[in-house]
């Protein structure tokens, strides 16, 4: 039996929370901290756009686009442009990035459902660009627990399963 496998890029302010928080969700099969949407084929050099994000790579019929959604508004605030939890500025904006048109289509409906659509500042765009980041922020908040996050502790290991 093979494993559906799709990707999405989620952005909710500082990579190395969002990274930790969607590693744990039911369906996902990995992450990798990056960078969407900026100009640049490096992660040298001046600020050229980008928003960080977290590649997440998942299985379909585990959890979908809506779910993934669902969870992802669980750590952000939707209303708050370019700034999340103490971190400001455009590279922490919120956004959903795809090469799939129809997770684009998706995450749009989720917002435009929402009773609240008319406050929400999330980005939903197609992935014009991908970097990784630098090995540093791999993994940041598993291999270094004790790093400050903008994420409440108790949120950000809800799913994990088996919780120190």
């Amino acid at each position: 039996m093979t494993t559906l496998t799709e990707e999405i890029f989620l952005a909710g302010g500082c990579l190395w929370g969002v990274q930790e928080f969607v590693r744990h969700l039911p369906g996902v099969i990995s992450t990798e901290a990056g960078r969407a949407n900026g100009a640049s084929d490096t992660t040298q050099g001046e600020y050229d756009g980008y928003t960080e994000c977290v590649r997440t790579l998942f299985d379909p019929e585990v959890v979908s686009i809506a779910q993934l959604m669902e969870y992802f508004f669980e750590i952000i605030d939707p209303y708050s442009l370019n700034k999340q939890g103490p971190d400001e500025g455009e590279k922490y904006r919120t956004g959903v990035y795809s090469r799939a048109q129809s997770h684009l289509s998706t995450a749009n409906r989720f917002i435009e459902q929402r009773k609240d659509a008319d406050r929400i500042v999330v980005e939903v765009l197609p992935l014009t660009n991908y970097l990784r980041s630098d090995d540093e922020h791999q993994d940041r908040l598993t291999l270094y627990p004790d790093e400050d996050c903008h994420i409440a502790p108790e949120l950000l290991h809800k799913y994990k399963k088996n919780p120190k």
